[in-house]
């Protein structure tokens, strides 16, 4: 059975900075992509950014592109998520999400809030 367990969130001001994590257990972390999610309050999902299992490609929502960083440590099964010059409408709770294109594992979920 695959666990997701995300942490990082926080309460945060206008252009501060908040890294995530996201640990996994009883998947193939070091074969899959890897994705984060977000929702912000009242609206759907919002897909954030995704990385290859090797760390070589990345893509980032317009919405984040130049402010949030996707990294991860294949041999600690993390993934990251470095978020600068946040903005209220960051605001939302973050997912980090397993297998793949298969989307097929999600953890919990970490509250990330940002005031003015």
């Amino acid at each position: 059975q695959v666990q997701v367990v995300e942490s990082g969130g926080d309460l945060v001001q206008h252009g501060g900075s908040l890294t995530l994590s996201c640990v996994t257990s009883g998947s193939t972390f070091s074969t899959d992509a890897m994705t984060w999610v977000r929702q912000a309050p009242g609206k759907g999902l919002e897909w954030v950014s995704v990385i290859d299992d090797s760390g070589t490609l990345i893509e980032y929502a317009d919405s984040v592109k130049g402010r949030f960083t996707i990294s991860r440590d294949n041999a600690k099964n993390t993934l990251y998520l470095q978020m600068n010059s946040l903005r209220p409408e960051d605001t939302g709770i973050y997912y980090c999400v397993a297998g793949g294109s298969n989307l097929s594992d999600w953890g919990q979920g970490t509250q990330v809030t940002v005031y003015s």
